[in-house]
């Protein structure tokens, strides 16, 4: 399997891994864009394009998008992140050039007219509504709206309604002028295809605009405090979130073994002693998500009414416990995961294109296998625990708690139990 790299003379980078052991190619376009490049009075519009997109361009329509893809058994698709924009195809390899024009076509020649957008308005509405009905969908909202305050990353990915009711013509066009540049553009694809041929395919490209004068992100601060809606539900929702490392930070990667030790399958702590032990919930996890200058490490976990108290409480007592107890077996093996997950997720053509994707938008390189397996390895005991105790003894918590939550510590009470 070959890794080769180019860039356009506008600055897009073209990056394909060719396995010729297979008949398909994943392909697709990452803009370094999202919901975070959004004007508070914009919120929502990332993702809004990303739908109207696949409403039409100037050579086809809504359906000859959706049929010429299908027509010959492939699949079109894309979505919205804070920070990634990604538009995305897999195709048989014979289907390249078609798959590599619709994606080309959409990001470049998209009409956005009138009666679409006010079409898909409807569509997106009933998206955030079908978000607000959901509480294992909502908490996170409440939460990382509690974490990053009314800023970029705590804003909403959907946006409000009265936003998406705003929306017009003009500012999906804006929008594209001010953040749909040459140099933030990769093209990546992976599977049964040669280099040079999605290179040639990639001139359909070259004429987005370069970025004249790069611009500076503001960092935004992890704020933390509390969020509590107390409603008539079956469960109790809880999730608490502390700041964490960015995605560039030396400390990334003792994070990601830490987060797998807590909640990151059967054998986490947090499972075996809230779930197996104590039967207080069904499930229970925690994530460790990074930003290019932030990160949100959090736990989640459902339970009802009359027991959400002693989960708080149990969460906090394992996060306390976690930073002197951690041990060389629980690290081996979190390590062990983390290498068998990325291992096992190279069989997937999808999976290696956005690798390499994300590898030269975060940290404008190919990342090598071996370079991640590396400093998997490197992680030691003393690692995990000083991210622990870094984590949980200078960082305010993110807390939101939705249902029948009334009895559930609060982020003081929670904070204090950490400590003590």
């Amino acid at each position: 399997m070959t890794i080769n790299i180019d860039k356009l003379k506008n600055g897009i980078r073209v990056v394909t891994e060719e396995i010729p052991s297979i008949e398909s190619v994943s392909v697709g376009i990452w803009i370094n864009a999202g919901s975070r490049n959004e004007k508070k009075i914009e919120n929502g519009i990332a993702h809004f394009l990303e739908h109207m997109a696949f409403k039409g361009t100037e050579k086809r329509s809504a359906l000859q998008i959706a049929e010429e893809i299908e027509s010959v058994g492939g699949f079109i698709n894309a979505y919205t992140s804070r920070e990634i924009t990604c538009y995305y195809a897999k195709v048989l390899k014979n289907h390249l050039p078609l798959a590599v024009d619709i994606l080309s076509d959409i990001i470049s020649n998209s009409t956005f007219h009138e009666q679409e957008i006010e079409i898909e308005k409807g569509v997106i509405i009933q998206e955030i509504g079908q978000m607000k009905d959901t509480p294992d969908d909502i908490i996170f909202e409440l939460l990382q709206k509690e974490a990053f305050a009314d800023s970029e990353l705590g804003r909403s990915i959907l946006g409000s309604v009265e936003n998406i009711n705003s929306f017009q013509r003009k500012n999906f066009i804006n929008f594209i002028e001010n953040n749909y540049f040459a140099e933030k553009i990769v093209l990546c694809a992976a599977g049964n295809l040669k280099h040079k041929d999605l290179c040639k395919l990639a001139l359909s490209l070259q004429d987005i605009r370069e970025l004249k004068k790069p611009k500076s992100k503001n960092k935004v601060l992890f704020k933390g405090g509390e969020k509590r809606v107390i409603k008539d539900l079956e469960q109790a929702h809880f999730a608490v979130g502390f700041e964490a490392p960015n995605l560039k930070s030396p400390k990334l990667f003792a994070g990601k073994v830490f987060s797998v030790i807590m909640g990151g399958g059967m054998s986490s702590r947090l499972f075996q002693e809230i779930r197996e032990k104590r039967g207080l919930c069904y499930s229970i996890g925690t994530s460790f998500d990074c930003y290019s200058d932030n990160g949100i490490f959090l736990s989640y976990a459902g339970t009802s009414g009359d027991k959400v108290k002693e989960l708080s409480e149990v969460i906090a007592t394992e996060f306390k416990d976690s930073i002197t107890t951690i041990n060389e077996t629980e690290v081996e093996r979190a390590k062990t995961q983390l290498r068998s997950s990325l291992l096992m997720g190279l069989e997937n053509s999808s999976s290696r294109s956005e690798r390499l994707a994300r590898g030269l938008i975060i940290w404008d390189k190919i990342v090598e296998v071996q370079e991640t397996i590396s400093k998997i390895d490197s992680v030691s005991l003393e690692d995990v625990r000083d991210f622990g105790v870094e984590m949980f003894h200078n960082s305010c918590p993110a807390m939101a708690l939705y249902g029948k939550v009334k009895d559930a510590l609060d982020v003081n009470q929670f904070s204090q139990k950490l400590l003590n």
